[in-house]
């Protein structure tokens, strides 16, 4: 018995060495020295390796309510719109005090259509109003309430709501930008590549009024959904009034923000990383192409060893924020 227990020991003692050598090891891989000021964040092998650095404390998250700046109002459950009884919302951030027209931000979500909260940019709107942008963050009708363009409609609505408002804004509605994630930044590349579409528009409000953007900014939302991976997708069917590709072609191109793209389209920014599972990376390589083809401005942050929101962890949201800032402050310059 007593031999038998000693062997135990010997085996326990055994794995914790192992344990405390793979822990070791672990951050010895993971450990890297920060980026350089305007240098990309170095990535990672794999979403398990993130994971891992996550646990080891050596990737750390962003707070997702960071704490209100000085200087920066907020006003929450701003109705911009209305569709039947459901009343559509923002929270506007705004720096004060504010006497000369700002640019305007518009920020929309992501959750695969079907989830996610306006609050979730909070992190953006707080940032850029303490900047000198009027920042709004945007709820918009998922796919259980109403399914594709409703989304669409109500993220143009936005838009005209803003530009409508301009003046009590201090918003400069020449210098207005969408910008979203994910399934946002599919919406966002909608809005901004197919400005004043009556098939789009919606009939929310601001009737009349504009919904074009000066600058679009896109991190890994698809920009194709007649590809392979999209007309697999059961979130995309979802989206798409329950319909699959072969049944309604015409409307996944519609949905589509890769087909209304044509020269003089805005400005665009798009973030995307190598190692996304769920928006796949070839999306932003084929609308960089195209947007260089038609010879519009546009700048790809391809971010190496990244995956599907990776802003949510803070090497990346440092950099997403220098590089939105930079963008925007050249192309909503005024000039």
């Amino acid at each position: 018995m007593k031999r038998c227990v000693k062997i135990l020991l010997k085996i326990l003692l055994l794995l914790g060495a192992l344990a405390a050598a793979t822990v070791l090891l672990a951050k010895l891989a993971l450990h890297r020295a920060p980026p350089k000021p305007g240098e990309p964040p170095r990535g990672y092998a794999s979403a398990r390796q993130i994971v891992a650095a996550i646990a080891l404390g050596e990737l750390k998250l962003v707070k997702l309510d960071p704490p209100l700046p000085a200087g920066v109002v907020e006003r929450k459950d701003i109705e911009y719109g209305r569709v039947g009884q459901r009343a559509l919302l923002l929270d506007l951030y705004s720096p004060a005090p504010l006497s000369n027209s700002a640019p305007g931000l518009i920020f929309i979500h992501g959750g695969a259509w079907r989830s996610g909260q306006r609050q979730d940019y909070r992190v953006y709107t707080t940032y850029f109003a303490s900047r000198g942008y009027v920042a709004a963050t945007i709820s918009y009708r998922l796919l259980q309430q109403a399914p594709f363009p409703a989304a669409v409609e109500d993220a143009k609505c936005a838009v005209r709501w803003m530009r409508a408002n301009a003046a009590r804004l201090h918003v400069d509605p020449e210098r207005i930008a969408v910008l979203g994630g994910s399934a946002g930044g599919h919406l966002a590349m909608l809005v901004g590549f197919d400005p004043d579409d009556p098939r789009l528009e919606g009939a929310g409000g601001q009737a009349g009024v504009s919904s074009r953007v000066a600058a679009v900014v896109d991190f890994y939302g698809p920009a194709d959904l007649t590809t392979p991976f999209a007309q697999a997708s059961h979130l995309v069917k979802d989206f798409l009034q329950g319909k699959t590709y072969p049944e309604a072609p015409e409307l996944y191109r519609q949905a589509s923000p890769q087909f209304y793209l044509k020269a003089g389209a805005p400005p665009t920014l798009i973030f995307h990383g190598t190692i996304d599972d769920v928006v796949p990376i070839e999306q932003s390589d084929a609308l960089a192409a195209r947007l260089k083809e038609l010879k519009v401005p546009c700048e790809y942050a391809r971010l190496e060893g990244w995956p599907h929101a990776m802003d949510v962890g803070r090497p990346v949201n440092d950099y997403a924020k220098a590089r939105v800032r930079a963008f925007l402050a050249h192309y909503l310059s005024g000039h």
